[in-house]
């Protein structure tokens, strides 16, 4: 018997129980050599004492350790003793499907097909070398949290199958899932790994398997003779049709390899999941092209990030949201103009030109109104004082001839005019 602590082959020390088949029990351990954690599926003991069950062993995990596809475990090492057989595995971060389908029930067809597709690929690689898992189940499928998929657990041991119809416990899940060949005692071969995936896929759509019965040798009977229940009528009609094919029970009329499972269950799954909408690649918009005002050259200068404001109609910028630098010397103020259509422009400084020639003109009108009025004031002066000297009217003018002058007829002292009249 193993338990925590126990080191194998010096190397390999076993630290915790993960998992129980009808093969044996998985461990998480640590290789103390190479310092990384796997998984160490050690054999049940009853196992050894089958005749050339070793032999087989060695040589199957020969085979299975030059698998190199994502969809199998990898096989680290294997060995034996007086006691005990083991494998060193890759230890998987993930649930197996079995938990899985124990908390929803269902799953939807799409995520069905996709898984089926990637174990039903790695069933390939592993018969492309020769191996028959013959044990698929939920339980020998693990599902990483980034959903891939990864198939476990092999049927190392040939003579499993037929010790599955008389153990307990866990062979009761082992035997609901067996080919109809598998369990009238012939050979296991690929197509009976078909047909068990094919009833995982049945699980996984329905939330139960296909037969049920109080023994696993009744339930394995039934693989033989029974008929499963209908599929929801919610199951679109194309998948029920592939799993109806990989659980036919004439080998020769499921899919003629698990390649061709994969195919079919890809490519539903690509329908169903591109159905939906939210998966397809959402094309990116392209910007639309900006038309630009043709501008006058002018020297280059940084601008100030834009201000957002609302979008024109032409798709051009803002005016006003970027700062202009300070110029070296004054620049003539340049008015903006509104977007859109435009009233002519009218002159600047029009109408002060206007009211600048009509005060000009009054204030001339005025100048002139006030001289009339100060002449006219003071020829009333001139003649009221000729009045009162008694200086006829027509004598208020005194006239020189140039003649008269020179002659001295019409000689007269300056010294007696005064304001242009002669003073006696």
């Amino acid at each position: 018997m193993v338990s925590p602590g126990t080191v194998l082959n010096s190397r390999y020390r076993i630290d915790e129980r993960i998992a129980s088949g009808g093969m044996g029990d998985v461990w998480k351990g640590t290789d103390e050599v190479l310092d990384r954690t796997v998984a160490i599926k050690v054999m049940l003991p009853a196992l050894l004492e089958e005749a050339g069950f070793v032999k087989r062993f060695h040589a199957e995990a020969k085979t299975m350790a030059g698998i190199n596809h994502p969809g199998v475990v990898r096989i680290y090492d294997f060995g034996n003793d007086a006691h005990l057989a083991y494998l060193i595995m890759e230890l998987i971060e993930g649930d197996p499907l079995s938990r899985t389908l124990n908390k929803v029930g269902r799953l939807t067809p799409a995520r069905t097909m996709l898984l089926v597709a990637q174990a039903a690929e790695a069933l390939q690689a592993a018969h492309d070398r020769g191996i028959v898992h013959r044990d698929v189940k939920p339980g020998n499928l693990l599902v990483r949290p980034n959903g891939t998929l990864v198939l476990t657990d092999f049927g190392i041991a040939r003579s499993a199958a037929a010790s599955q119809l008389t153990a307990t416990g866990a062979v009761m899940g082992t035997a609901s899932y067996l080919a109809p060949e598998q369990a009238s005692g012939e050979g296991a071969s690929a197509a009976s790994d078909v047909y068990s995936l094919g009833v995982v896929a049945y699980q996984c759509l329905t939330g139960h398997r296909p037969y049920e019965g109080d023994t696993p040798l009744e339930i394995a009977m039934k693989h033989v003779t029974g008929t499963p229940k209908p599929m929801p009528s919610d199951i679109p009609p194309v998948v029920r049709q592939i799993v109806e094919r990989s659980m036919a029970k004439n080998p020769a009329h499921r899919w003629p390899s698990a390649a061709a499972f994969a195919g079919a269950a890809r490519q539903a799954a690509g329908a169903l999941t591109h159905g939906t909408g939210p998966t397809l690649p959402v094309q990116p918009v392209s910007p639309s092209p900006v038309s630009a005002t043709p501008v006058s050259p002018v020297p280059s200068r940084p601008l100030s990030p834009a201000t957002p404001g609302p979008v024109r109609p032409n798709g051009g910028y803002q005016r006003g949201s970027a700062a202009v630098p300070a110029a070296p010397a004054p620049l003539t103020p340049v008015h903006g103009v509104p977007y859109g259509p435009q009233a002519p422009a009218q002159e600047s400084g029009g109408g002060r030109t206007a009211l600048t020639v009509i005060l000009v003109v009054l204030g001339m009108l005025a100048v002139l109104a006030c001289a009339g009025y100060l002449g006219y004031l003071a020829r009333q002066n001139s003649t009221n004082q000729s009045k009162s000297l008694g200086i006829p009217a027509h004598s208020e003018h005194v006239t020189l001839s140039a003649a008269g002058w020179l002659n001295g007829t019409d000689h007269v002292s300056m010294d007696q005019m005064t304001e242009g009249r002669r003073t006696r």
